[in-house]
C-alpha cells in the first residue's frame, strides 16, 4: 500500500461530531464544521455533518470548489475575509462569508446583484485575537452601511480567538460579544440569527456551565477532527483522538553512534534542545520529511524518540526496534502536522469506513508531542 499516507477513520470523525454537537445543543448552540485542516476533503466534511454538524465552514475557495464538485449543497461558509479577486467565486460557491472591509462587502454585494441572489454577511469583531476584526467601537457603523447594501444581508457577527494572539475566550469575552450582538440590533434593526462565539477554543467554555447569552453557534474543526482541547492539548472527553494517523515507511535501519548536541545545526531542532541519550541504538529512517508534514507535530510512539529529519526523510532512533527495510510506522499528528500532511501531494489518504471501538481511546498509546527540554 502507497506510503506516506493518512489513515482516516470516518466513524470517529463521526463519532466526534456527534458527542460535542449533542453537548452543545443542550446549551443552544449550533457547529459549523471546519473543513480546512483537511483542504475540504468531501468523505470527512460528510462525516461531520453525519454528526449534526449545520453547515460548514471553509478558508480557501478551492476547497470549497472541492466540497461543491463532489455534489455538497449544504451550507458552505468562507471564514477568511474574500479577497478582491475572488468575489464573484465566493457568491457562486458560499451562501455567506465573514468580512472585515466595507471595501470587500460592496464587491460582494456588487457580484451578487450580478447573479441575482443574495450574499450573507456576518462581521468579525477584534476581541483580543488581533488577527482580522472590526474594533468593537466601529461595528455598528459598518453593520448599518451592510444592512443599506442591495445584494448582501446582515446575517450576523463573530469573533476570533486563540490563534494568532493564542488567548483563550472566557465568560467575559463571550457577554461582550454578545452585549455587541444586541447593541447592533438596536441601532441597526434587523435581527442577528448568528452569534459565533470563536473556534474549539471556546468548548471549556461552552461546556463550563457558564450563561450562553447570545451565542449560538462555534466553528468546530479542530476538536472535531482530533478530539483535543486545542489550548490545553488535553482530549476531550468521549472523544477520539486517533481518527488520523500517519503511516510511513522503513527505508533504512541501522545501529549508528549517537549524535551530539553541539552538531545540531538545524535551527528549529537547536531551539527544542533535543538531547539524544548516550551509547548505540537503532536508527530508523523513514520516507516521510518537513516537505509532507509538521515534523515536530508528530507524536513518537512508545519508545522511539526524535533524532531528526530533513525535508525528505525522518529519523528516529529506538533500543528495542523490530523494523525493517519495507516495515510501516504508525504516528499521531497535532493540528499543524495532520494540516501540512492533508496538503502535501504525495501524501495519499485512505479512508477507513467500519465501525469504531465503543470507547474513544488513543491508539497509540501513551505516546507524547515532542516538547522542549
Amino acid at each position: 500500500m502507497s506510503t506516506p499516507r493518512i489513515e482516516v477513520h470516518l466513524s470517529k470523525i463521526r463519532h466526534n461530531a456527534k458527542t460535542v454537537v449533542e453537548r452543545l445543543k443542550t446549551r443552544g448552540i449550533g457547529v459549523t464544521g471546519v473543513t480546512k485542516a483537511v483542504c475540504g476533503h468531501p468523505a470527512i466534511a460528510q462525516a461531520m455533518l453525519d454528526g449534526g454538524a449545520v453547515g460548514l465552514a471553509e478558508a480557501r475557495l478551492s476547497n470549497v470548489r472541492r466540497l461543491r464538485n463532489a455534489g455538497m449543497t449544504c451550507p458552505i461558509t468562507l471564514i477568511r475575509t474574500p479577497t478582491l479577486s475572488q468575489v464573484d467565486q465566493v457568491i457562486q460557491y458560499c451562501e455567506a462569508s465573514y468580512n472585515t472591509e466595507i471595501l470587500v462587502i460592496t464587491a460582494l454585494a456588487a457580484a451578487a446583484i450580478r447573479k441575482d441572489c443574495i450574499h450573507g454577511i456576518i462581521l468579525m469583531v477584534e476581541m483580543g485575537d488581533l488577527r482580522e476584526g472590526i474594533m468593537p467601537k466601529d461595528l455598528g457603523s459598518v453593520a448599518q452601511q451592510v444592512v443599506d447594501m442591495p445584494g448582501v444581508t446582515l446575517k450576523g457577527i463573530g469573533a476570533n480567538f486563540a490563534c494568532l494572539g493564542g488567548i483563550a475566550p472566557n465568560a467575559a469575552d463571550m457577554e461582550a460579544l454578545s452585549d455587541l450582538a444586541n447593541e447592533t440590533e438596536g441601532q441597526c434593526g434587523p435581527f442577528l440569527h448568528t452569534v459565533s462565539g470563536g473556534n474549539s477554543a471556546n468548548l471549556p467554555w461552552a461546556l463550563g456551565g457558564h450563561p450562553v447569552c447570545r451565542i449560538n453557534d462555534l466553528r468546530l474543526g479542530e476538536a472535531i477532527l482530533l478530539g483535543v482541547d486545542p489550548v490545553s492539548g488535553d482530549q476531550i472527553g468521549g472523544m477520539y483522538t486517533d481518527a488520523f494517523t500517519l503511516v510511513a515507511e522503513v527505508i533504512e535501519t541501522g545501529s549508528k553512534p549517537a549524535s551530539h548536541p553541539q552538531s545540531i545545526c538545524d535551527p528549529v531542532f537547536k531551539r527544542l534542545h533535543l538531547v539524544p541519550k548516550s551509547g548505540q541504538s537503532t536508527q530508523i529512517i523513514l520516507a516521510v520529511g518537513q516537505q509532507d508534514t509538521d515534523i515536530l507535530g508528530l507524536s513518537m510512539p512508545p519508545g522511539y524518540r526524535l533524532i531528526g529529519a530533513t525535508s525528505d526523510h525522518l529519523v528516529v532512533g529506538t533500543y528495542h526496534s523490530t523494523h525493517s527495510v519495507g516495515s510501516e510506522m504508525k504516528f499521531q499528528m497535532n493540528y499543524s502536522a495532520l494540516m501540512n500532511a492533508m496538503s502535501a501531494p504525495d501524501v495519499k489518504t485512505k479512508l477507513l469506513r467500519g465501525s469504531h471501538s465503543r470507547h474513544a481511546h488513543v491508539s497509540q498509546g501513551s505516546g507524547t508531542h515532542l516538547a522542549s527540554i
